[in-house]
């Protein structure tokens, strides 16, 4: 007879043709909420020629979704798991529908800027809603990590397909379609989701946290904000005031977390072993992923001299070994590879693409675009494995917040990566540029190119200078990331997966 206190784990049900048909519904909400971070790269121009919006208005047009999102991520995780995933992702893809609709049809800056808000708070609900609900539909850990191999694809594929997206619509349609494309998407969810996906909750949520709520937000948007200036304008002291005020907020939030009856993100999730490890090292890997993007965007139009939307199309290149990059790190740990030495492998084939990167020149298409498939193949392996990771060692009933916080963490790595690597980069720039050059010159590559026309030889020996500049980023990047391929062999060796559901089937029982 079997003891029903025992902790030996009961044999995961296997999802069938409804579970991945319903992947299959979310992912599509999901790739246009990351798609929306890159959407306005053409559109702006247009925007700008119709609304006329003012410097600050047209800054406010492209940050606010970014800012928004990241603000409340944690804040809409533990919300979802109190009152349902299902349900608040229904009411996001509603909001999200609502507010692409009044932003294509935005007659004013403002009302532009207010619909971009309210994408944002959308797009809150449905990243961490999506991912909980993929935790609570593939029970089977092969399966889950499958599911969530194609998750972290579909997540990576979306921003490389924004900006192409909304220049074929610009170029075609008003600059208004780049918000129309969202609505037969969530039409659809909204229609299939009550069907096809299951709701779940936290069946003991406790009272919810508000005062964590403005708190978490004041934690995370001065950094991300000053982070996010720091490569474009530098270490100015209101910048770091911004970090510094955010980090204390931060540390108030902590305690918050630590005291409260009810937190929103509850440390026992830290308690599983991995979990930790996964938040930091996915962090990283963010961090790596947009510290290159900050040099080859620029790269790709500003030195080798494209157009946005051939820039744009080249990118999409090495999009094609990424597709394939989380399914094959899923399939080796299925066969039986070690979690650790997959992650490992992630990161230094990571840090390999930074080396190829290392001797691009002025004129290195194919190396630039060959090493940023190379990298991003590394870290799409790392970011599936570490968020398979986080999520099958939360408890089912904290999948929300432990997803939002993966999220949170991706956000602040993205930022650090352009704030540290794009620091690095524009500190050599500087010093490469001649002294004699004018001051907006040696500000940006950008501001030299808008005034060589004025200084003969001035657009070659700052396309140089921005050369040696990603030259010295990549370096640093590959150091970082084989750091983080140490990292990874210490923290993640002997973690599984089976361990912490285990446990969970034991806190059941």
């Amino acid at each position: 007879m079997t003891n029903p206190t025992s902790t030996t784990p009961l044999p995961a049900a296997r999802a069938g043709r409804r579970e991945w048909t319903a992947l299959g519904v979310l992912m599509l909400p999901l790739l246009l909420v990351s798609m929306d971070v890159s959407v306005l790269y053409f559109a702006i121009p247009a925007i700008s020629a119709d609304l006329e919006p003012s410097g600050t208005q047209q800054l406010w047009i492209f940050d606010i979704y970014a800012f928004v999102l990241a603000g409340l991520l944690m804040t809409m995780g533990s919300l979802g798991d109190r009152i349902g995933r299902r349900r608040l992702l229904l009411f996001g893809a509603a909001a999200f529908g609502a507010a692409s609709l009044v932003a294509a049809y935005a007659d004013s800056a403002g009302t532009l800027i207010a619909a971009r808000a309210v994408l944002g708070v959308g797009g809150a609900t449905l990243m961490p809603s999506t991912m909980a609900i993929v935790r609570t539909m593939f029970t089977d850990p092969g399966q889950r990590t499958k599911a969530i191999g194609m998750w972290s694809g579909v997540m990576t594929a979306g921003i490389a397909l924004g900006s192409v997206l909304s220049g074929v619509l610009v170029q075609f349609f008003w600059w208004g379609s780049v918000f129309l494309v969202n609505l037969p998407a969530m039409a659809l969810l909204l229609v299939l989701g009550p069907v096809l996906l299951p709701e779940s909750r936290n069946p003991e949520p406790g009272r919810f946290d508000w005062v964590s709520v403005p708190l978490s937000m004041a934690a995370v948007l001065p950094v991300i904000y000053g982070l996010k200036e720091i490569p474009s304008e530098g270490w100015h002291a209101g910048y770091v005031v911004s970090i510094t005020v955010g980090l204390l907020f931060a540390a108030l939030f902590v305690h918050r977390q630590r005291t409260a009856a009810s937190p929103m993100i509850p440390p026992a999730l830290f308690r599983g072993r991995g979990f930790a490890p996964a938040v930091v090292l996915n962090l990283v890997s963010s961090l790596g992923m947009m510290g290159s993007a900050f040099f080859t965007t620029q790269y790709l139009q500003s030195v080798l001299g494209k157009s946005a939307m051939e820039a744009a199309l080249w990118a999409l290149l090495p999009s094609v070994p990424i597709g394939m990059a989380a399914p094959l790190a899923a399939a080796l740990v299925h066969k039986g590879v070690e979690r650790a030495y997959v992650v490992t492998a992630g990161f230094l084939i990571g840090a390999a693409g930074y080396a190829m990167l290392a001797p691009a020149g002025t004129d290195s298409l194919w190396l630039v675009l060959a090493a940023c498939g190379v990298l991003a193949s590394g870290i799409v392996m790392v970011i599936s494995q570490m968020t398979d990771l986080a999520l099958g060692t939360a408890p089912v009933e904290r999948a929300g917040s432990a997803s939002s916080l993966l999220e949170t963490g991706a956000e602040f790595g993205g930022a650090l990566g352009m704030a540290v690597l794009g620091s690095i980069g524009t500190a050599i720039y500087r010093h490469d540029m001649p002294a004699s050059a004018p001051d907006a010159a040696r500000e940006t590559l950008g501001g030299a190119l808008a005034v060589a026309g004025k200084v003969p030889g001035l657009a070659t020996v700052a396309r140089e200078a921005f050369t040696s500049g990603m030259q010295g980023a990549a370096i640093a990047g590959a150091a970082l990331l084989a750091g983080a391929a140490v990292a990874a062999a210490v923290t993640l060796r002997g973690v599984r997966v089976r361990e912490a559901e285990q446990a969970e089937v034991g806190i059941a029982a």
